[in-house]
């Protein structure tokens, strides 16, 4: 992009050169350059000063801080040569204005500075020392119950840090201190990968401006990024609701538009009938887990097909549910006891919880591919067959939710080298099939076939446990079969799947979280 367009012009460039307009009202993920155009929009178009709008990031950043750290531990601030030093700056003013123990430490890296990190600099030189760190003598020695505020690079960094920088944030690495890095942890990219051997911050809090970074949302990344939050600097709404992206962050508030309200005169048929697929012999666990979630989803009604084996145990396990007993005893072969099953009464199926991976099983999910008229809901077992026999992804009915864990998600696919290849992967494949694909983990990436990208929101380590992931197929299954569009009820169910986990670990901590708590947390208001 030519840095000589105006705002302007910055607008109409990327209005016309990203592809994928999509939801307004859905928090995006900006990459550096929109950012950098977004501060400058806002700049122009508010308008305000450049120092004031620095001003105002430091103030956010401040309210957060001091809601959380007392004044009596002492705060060590590291600032760079650019505007994130800059903010630095401010903050290290306004923290000695709130009587904080402050010392400010200048990484002179460059020769130069920022006209903004100048300002600064001059209004906190008027009311506190400053140190300036130009070799290794002078980087201070930091201590423990110590706040280590990390202002040295901000997120358009583009290179690999070294020198004077590196030693600084190996010296801040290695401390007993508690850190808190400025919009992005000094060091980090914020939308490409780091080279192997990058010296990054490590920060325990991340606090960033407006809208969360990519890199937030990666596994690899996570040393780097710690507990972020992000606070509100009222940048401009219009340019934030205007300019497409990719990629995109569920919150709540995106959550309260999604979620239909029940008419008063609604009967069990305006809910929609599923179809799970589900259990074998040894695994009729996943089959109740499942069944329950749909349940709890909100469903009008249900019917399971599991192996004669396991007719008992949903009969009694969940007496809402009708069972339809497999024709053999121990694994599904689609052959059904009762009746011929007729896919086309049912208004949303599911599959591949419990049902293993036998000769037979393989059979009934081609044979369910093929006949399938609607969406599906693929996981566990099922992806495993489609893995081992990748001529099936041809035949998924386009639109069908597929929520692999990244080990089947590379089966489906190749190892990739990268979080980012990673990512490019997902969308590729999602966009390739005409898929939804939910690459389970923290910050659940959901792709779509448009080639955009939903992260969530919620969701905690104690989730990592068995059967969680049998709850989410029974809840998607459930959402589809109300009606719910493919991507809505991914980003509904994975939202809600996340915030039911994070009830319980709430009440009873994460250690001991089991996937029939979250059934039993789930709330829809």
């Amino acid at each position: 992009m030519d840095e000589r367009l105006d705002a302007d012009e910055v607008f109409s460039y990327f209005a016309t050169t990203t592809p994928y307009p999509v939801n307004f009202s859905l928090m995006k993920i900006l990459n550096v350059e929109q950012t950098r155009a977004l501060d400058q929009y806002t700049i122009e178009h508010e308008p305000v000063a450049p120092i004031n709008l620095m001003e105002r990031a430091a103030q956010a950043f401040t309210d957060w801080y001091t809601a959380r750290f007392d004044k009596d531990r002492p705060v060590r601030v590291f600032c760079g040569l650019g505007n994130n030093g800059g903010d630095g700056l401010a903050i290290a003013r306004l923290l000695t204005q709130l009587e904080y123990k402050v010392q400010t430490y200048v990484v002179r890296y460059a020769p130069r500075e920022s006209e903004d990190f100048m300002h600064n600099h001059r209004r906190l030189k008027l009311i506190a020392p400053i140190s300036y760190i130009e070799n290794e003598r002078d980087i201070p020695v930091i201590r423990n119950r110590e706040v280590v505020i990390d202002a040295i690079l901000g997120s358009g960094l583009s290179r690999t840090t070294e020198g004077i920088v590196q030693s600084a944030i190996d010296a801040i690495n290695h401390s007993p201190a508690t850190v808190v890095a400025v919009d992005i942890a000094s060091g980090l990219f914020a939308d490409a990968a780091n080279g192997p051997n990058a010296t990054i911050i490590q920060p325990d809090y991340t606090v960033t401006f407006q809208l969360p970074k990519l890199a937030f949302m990666l596994p690899s990344q996570s040393q780097y990024v710690g507990e972020w939050h992000v606070v509100d600097i009222n940048l401009s709404r219009t340019f934030m609701d205007r300019t497409p992206t990719t990629y995109f962050y569920t919150t709540e508030r995106e959550i309260r538009h999604l979620l239909r309200p029940r008419n008063r005169f609604s009967h069990k048929g305006s809910f929609g009938h599923a179809l799970l697929f589900a259990g074998s012999y040894g695994k009729m666990g996943a089959a109740v887990l499942a069944s329950r979630a749909c349940l709890r989803s909100g469903v009008g009604l249900l019917s399971v097909q599991v192996p004669r084996c396991g007719y008992d145990i949903i009969q009694t396990t969940v007496p809402e549910a009708m069972c339809q007993p497999d024709g053999h005893q121990h694994i599904l072969t689609g052959q059904s006891e009762l009746e011929e099953i007729d896919l086309s009464k049912y208004a949303a199926i599911g599959v591949g919880p419990g049902i293993g991976t036998a000769p037979e099983t393989l059979a009934m999910l081609t044979k369910l591919l093929s006949d399938a008229q609607k969406p599906l809901v693929i996981d566990a077992d099922a992806l495993n067959l489609i893995a081992q026999n990748r001529e099936l992804i041809a035949k998924i009915p386009k639109n069908s939710i597929l929520t692999p864990h990244p080990k089947e998600f590379e089966r489906l696919t190749r190892r990739w080298t990268s979080d980012y290849d990673k990512l490019g992967l997902l969308r590729d494949f999602a966009q390739r099939n005409r898929l939804v694909v939910v690459l389970k983990g923290a910050h659940s990436a959901i792709a779509t076939a448009d080639g955009t990208t939903h992260f969530n929101s919620t969701g905690n380590p104690g989730m990592s446990t068995g059967g969680t992931g049998d709850v989410l197929t029974g809840i998607l299954t459930g959402l589809l079969a109300q009606g719910y569009d493919p991507v809505e009820a991914a980003v509904l169910g994975v939202f809600e799947h996340g915030r039911a986990g994070d009830r319980v670990a709430n009440q009873r901590g994460q250690i001991g979280l089991t996937a029939q708590d979250i059934i039993e947390s789930l709330r829809w208001d």
